[in-house]
């Protein structure tokens, strides 16, 4: 394997790895917010009270 298609096989993978670990993040982010909603009520009692 010569370097230039090395070198394209790389950037593929790198880039193809890059994107798999940021959408899986993104499914990560998501199934947290609906584990654990953000209640703006409780957030204001709680301001009121200090």
């Amino acid at each position: 394997m010569d370097n230039f298609t090395f070198g394209i096989t790389m950037t593929i993978v790198g880039m193809g790895s890059t994107l798999f670990s940021l959408w899986f993040l993104t499914l990560v982010i998501n199934l947290l917010k609906r584990l654990f909603p953000y209640r703006e009520s409780e957030e204001k009692g709680k301001e009121a009270k200090s």
